[in-house]
C-alpha cells in the first residue's frame, strides 16, 4: 500500500475533517445518506434518542438509536461532486488517524445505504415503486479520476456503447454494483431491482429542456431501450454511481434505495411523494435490523 500524504487530509483549527466538521467518534458503521438535508430529520424522528446533532456547511448529520442500533444520517447534497467529499471524509474519519495521517491498524468497514427519490424511464415501473440499485452506470466523470480495475462490468458498458454509438467520445459511462450483502438483505423487503443511471445534472442530462436546446434529443428512449442479458436501465438519479464506486475502491457496504416518484415516459408524477418516501423510510429502518 503506498503511503498516504497527510498534506491532503485538511483539518479544522479544532481537529475536525474539514467540510464535515466530524470527528472518529461521531460517525456509526450503519450511515444513511439523504440528498435532501430536511429528509435528516424525517428519518431522525423515529429514532428511540438522538445523541448528536451537528451541521457544517450543507451537511447535517444526526446520530441516534433505533431499537438499540446506532445509526448516523448525514445530507450529502445533489451531485456526485458532493458524493466525493462526503465518502471520502468518511473514510478518513474510520480509516485514518487525524493526528498522525497514517491509516489505522485496523480497517473500519461501514455500511452506507442512500434513501433518495428518483425518476423511473421504465413505462411498467409503477409510480410510488420502491427500487434498489443493484447496478449504477455513472454519466458523471467522478470516477475517472481514479485509478482502478473494474473487470466485473466491462461487458455491460461495451454494449451500452455500442447501443448508444452516436454519443461515443461525448459520454464515457463506468459502472459499479451495490454490495451483494446490503442487496440480498434488502431484497426480501424491497422487491423491484435494477440498473441506476446517474446523471451529472438535473435538466440537460436528464433530457429536460427549457430554453437551452438538448444535445441529445432521444437520450432517454435511447436508455429505455437498452438491456443487457436481460437486466433494463431502470431509473435515474445524482449520487449512485459515486457512491458504489467509491464505497468499493475504499472497502465499504453500499446500496441504493429509490422512492420512484416519477416516470419519464408516461410524464406522470406521484400526488402524494411525502407518504412513499415515508414508507421507504420506515421499512429501511426496519429492515436494517437484519444487517
Amino acid at each position: 500500500m503506498m503511503d498516504i500524504d497527510k498534506t491532503n487530509i485538511i483539518l479544522n483549527s479544532d481537529g475536525s475533517i474539514y467540510h464535515l466538521g466530524l470527528f472518529p467518534n461521531q460517525i456509526n458503521d450503519i450511515i444513511l445518506t439523504v440528498g435532501d438535508p430536511d429528509r435528516v430529520q424525517s428519518i431522525s424522528r423515529h429514532f428511540d434518542l438522538i445523541n448528536l446533532k451537528k451541521q457544517k456547511r450543507g451537511f447535517l448529520i444526526h446520530n441516534g438509536i433505533y431499537k438499540g442500533i446506532p445509526i448516523s444520517i448525514i445530507s450529502t447534497g445533489m451531485g456526485t461532486d458532493n458524493i466525493d467529499i462526503v465518502i471520502n471524509e468518511l473514510d478518513i474519519l474510520s480509516n485514518i488517524d487525524l493526528k498522525t495521517g497514517k491509516k489505522n491498524n485496523k480497517s473500519r468497514e461501514l455500511n452506507i445505504i442512500r434513501i433518495g427519490t428518483s425518476a423511473s424511464i421504465q413505462s411498467d415501473i409503477e409510480l410510488g415503486t420502491i427500487l434498489l440499485s443493484e447496478i449504477a452506470i455513472g454519466f458523471d466523470n467522478l470516477m475517472h479520476f481514479y485509478s482502478y480495475e473494474n473487470e466485473y462490468h466491462k461487458s455491460l458498458i461495451f454494449d451500452l456503447n455500442k447501443h448508444l454509438n452516436e454519443f461515443e467520445n461525448i459520454i464515457n459511462p463506468y459502472t459499479f454494483d451495490s454490495n451483494p450483502y446490503l442487496f440480498n438483505k434488502f431484497s426480501k423487503t424491497f422487491l423491484k431491482t435494477g440498473i441506476t443511471l446517474t446523471n451529472p445534472g438535473f435538466y440537460g442530462p436528464q433530457s429536460r429542456f427549457i430554453r437551452i436546446p438538448l444535445k441529445f434529443k432521444e437520450l432517454n428512449n435511447k436508455l429505455n431501450s437498452f438491456n443487457h442479458h436481460g437486466k433494463r436501465i431502470t431509473n435515474l438519479d445524482m449520487e449512485t454511481s459515486g457512491i458504489y464506486g467509491l464505497c468499493k475502491l475504499l472497502g465499504h457496504k453500499s446500496l441504493s434505495i429509490n422512492a420512484i416518484l416519477g416516470n419519464r415516459i408516461t410524464q406522470d408524477f406521484v400526488k402524494n411523494p411525502n407518504r412513499i418516501i415515508n414508507y421507504m423510510i420506515e421499512e429501511t429502518l426496519n429492515t436494517i435490523q437484519s444487517i
